[in-house]
């Protein structure tokens, strides 16, 4: 008897049965050892390959992934691409917070999982990378393209015959959300949810039909062209009055202070804040979210700004400045100790990744904080004075004392080990709530980076 396995697109007898497909040719995605119609695994022009160079292209050297059977095929065609690995994870949440901790390290992050059950589980992670500012691509096998429209009830479902609810989700969550379920423009919906990840530092959600990722087509049979983003650049008239009115201001105050906040990573601003720090003599603090951001070994840092549970001597600096210049700031209720800061916002210079608000006055839009910064630095006067005061009021921290025999082990006694096993190749992740709070107190070496397990 002739056995043959039908193409992608073939037409199905009509039958509309229950549990039968539907005559408008619907089809089951197709698993690895089904591959008909589409292009040998060696062939580098399809979706599936595509997607992989891009993601390639763009500087992700692994993707994290949990197998499902709406993208067994996708994932497949990531494998055969030389420059990706593929890193299975044990569950959805896993490789998304791998794909955020890979974005937090390399820039970029990708994660790749199943319809609906798979994306409502990383969706977590997703929306802590959103808050984050970090770009993950956020990769779903989606349904069949020819069961869009039929009525039919799909498993990984809710049980209802509409495949939205994930994208749906996804939208309050990503910056792009784009459902790939016609190869005629599948080229330009990845090329516009990758890039749009790029510019926006954000994450996106891209769906593949699980029909089409090893589908040849004719728009990628060539090497993509290499993405060429258009950089944001500041209003020049806009950067040079902030600058203006900033070192004014500035150059007036006693003892003003700067303050790093988390933002400093998504403006790309760490080396320019540095830079105004050398150039202006004024003390350095942290916003909690923001340690590890700032060099702690540099001559003028104080510490972590938290109010009332600041860093020891670091909040009496801060708050009785008569000029304070926060970079890349949030103010929620964690970071603010309940809106309980002594602050005053005739005091406060807040630099903000696209704009500068000066005290009570102007705010200026399309300045970068980058390129603020930069030029700042330039215009300020050395004023150390507020460092010096610093310094005199500075007493050094104690040593815990040792634990006797059999004592419980004590936190302080747990976190002077920990101290002593920092190094310049040293990452540190704090869990949230006691972890991070006590690791606000350990002295990072130049290179020892840090970062916490939630969302700002």
């Amino acid at each position: 008897m002739d056995t043959s396995i039908a193409d992608v697109n073939s037409e199905w007898p009509a039958n509309n049965d229950v549990g039968c497909p539907p005559s408008n040719k619907s089809v089951a995605c197709p698993l690895p050892s089904e591959h008909a119609g589409v292009a040998p695994m060696g062939s580098a022009s399809t979706l599936g390959r595509h997607l992989a160079r891009r993601l390639v292209e763009v500087g992700v050297g692994d993707v994290f992934s949990v197998p499902g059977d709406f993208n067994l095929t996708l994932l497949d065609h990531l494998l055969a691409e030389p420059g990706l690995n593929l890193v299975g994870c044990c569950n959805e949440l896993n490789a998304g917070y791998a794909a955020d901790g890979y974005a937090r390290s390399r820039g970029v992050g990708a994660c790749v999982v199943t319809f609906t059950v798979g994306g409502l589980s990383v969706i977590n992670a997703i929306a802590g990378a959103y808050s984050e500012n970090l770009p993950v691509i956020c990769i779903v096998g989606g349904p069949n393209s020819n069961d869009y429209g039929t009525n039919r009830i799909l498993h990984h479902t809710i049980g209802v015959p509409d495949f939205s609810q994930e994208y749906r989700c996804f939208q309050t969550v990503t910056c792009a959300q784009v459902i790939v379920n016609h190869l005629e423009d599948a080229q330009e919906l990845i090329d516009y949810a990758i890039s749009t990840a790029l510019m926006e530092s954000k994450p996106v959600y891209i769906s593949i039909s699980c029909n089409l990722a090893g589908v040849q087509h004719p728009t990628f049979s060539r090497q993509p062209v290499p993405y060429s983003l258009s950089p944001r650049l500041s209003n020049l008239k806009s950067l040079e009055a902030a600058v203006e009115i900033t070192a004014e201001f500035l150059n007036a105050a006693v003892k003003p202070v700067l303050v790093g906040g988390p933002k400093l990573r998504v403006a790309k601003a760490k080396s320019a804040f540095v830079e105004l720090a050398d150039a202006s003599g004024y003390p350095v603090a942290v916003m909690p979210a923001a340690k590890g951001q700032v060099p702690e070994t540099h001559p003028h840092f104080i510490g972590t700004y938290w109010g009332a549970v600041s860093t020891a001597f670091c909040a009496e600096i801060v708050e009785s400045a008569d000029a304070y210049l926060f970079a890349g700031p949030i103010f929620n209720d964690y970071s603010s100790v309940g809106y309980s800061l002594l602050l005053k916002k005739e005091k406060a210079i807040i630099v903000q990744p696209n704009r500068v608000t000066v005290a009570n006055g102007p705010t200026f839009g399309c300045v970068l904080m980058k390129d603020f910064l930069e030029a700042l630095a330039k215009k300020v006067k050395h004023n150390p004075t507020s460092l010096e005061n610093y310094r005199h009021i500075f007493v050094p921290e104690g040593v815990p004392l040792k634990s006797a025999p059999n004592e419980p082990l004590r936190v302080n006694v747990l976190f002077k080990h920990i101290q002593g096993m920092l190094t310049d190749d040293t990452a540190v992740i704090a869990e949230t709530g006691d972890s991070w709070f006590n690791c606000q107190k350990l002295k990072l070496p130049e290179k020892c980076g840090m970062d916490r397990s939630a969302g700002l």
